[in-house]
């Protein structure tokens, strides 16, 4: 059995998985899935609506399902990974047997930095708002800390490549991942 042609980013929000994956992709010539984009086009609710509405555990599943659709064609493909899809033992199953999983490795303080960059000011009560992570509403530093270090060893359970991204660019971690994935390296 041959392994797909996809690349699979994993990694904490922050990381760089959505910027770095359309970018890849683009060089590529390969198609771009989002996990995240597939949970809101299976549901019609953005991920906040769906943790607001069930929580963690209500999300977790649908992500799930999500995951495994999007990683059901067998055209070549770059796929960033929801965070915290790595929390599943089959998902994590899945991803091994689906292509070469990357991780976006990022020390906690750039990720703080970059998601708050991309989220919006922060609310009377002092929390964040941000549709695509709900885990930092009350607390992103402290949810950040606390998210790296349940879910890096999972991470590193499933890498086939490990980029550090905290002093790259996008276009840097593009390039890195394509040194170092021999499928990428052969384009389309």
């Amino acid at each position: 059995m041959t392994t797909p042609r996809r690349v699979l980013l994993v990694g904490m929000m922050g990381a760089g998985k959505t910027t770095v994956g359309e970018l890849f992709a683009r060089r590529l010539g390969w198609r771009y899935v989002d996990s995240d984009d597939e949970v809101e086009a299976l549901t019609g609710r953005s991920v906040k609506e769906l943790f607001c509405a069930g929580g963690e555990q209500a999300f977790r599943p649908l992500e799930s399902q999500a995951l495994a659709a999007a990683l059901e064609d067998d055209e070549p493909a770059v796929v960033s990974v929801a965070g915290g899809a790595v929390l599943d033992p089959a998902n994590r199953a899945l991803l091994r047997r689906a292509g070469t999983v990357v991780w976006l490795r990022a020390r906690p303080e750039t990720l703080l930095r970059r998601v708050r960059a991309d989220m919006a000011a922060p609310a009377r009560d002092g929390s964040w708002a941000d549709d695509h992570r709900p885990l930092l509403v009350s607390d992103p530093e402290g949810a950040l800390v606390r998210l790296d270090r349940e879910r890096r060893r999972l991470y590193q359970e499933i890498a086939d490549v490990v980029v550090d991204v905290d002093d790259l660019d996008p276009a840097g971690v593009a390039d890195e991942v394509q040194r170092r994935v021999p499928e990428a390296r052969a384009g389309a």
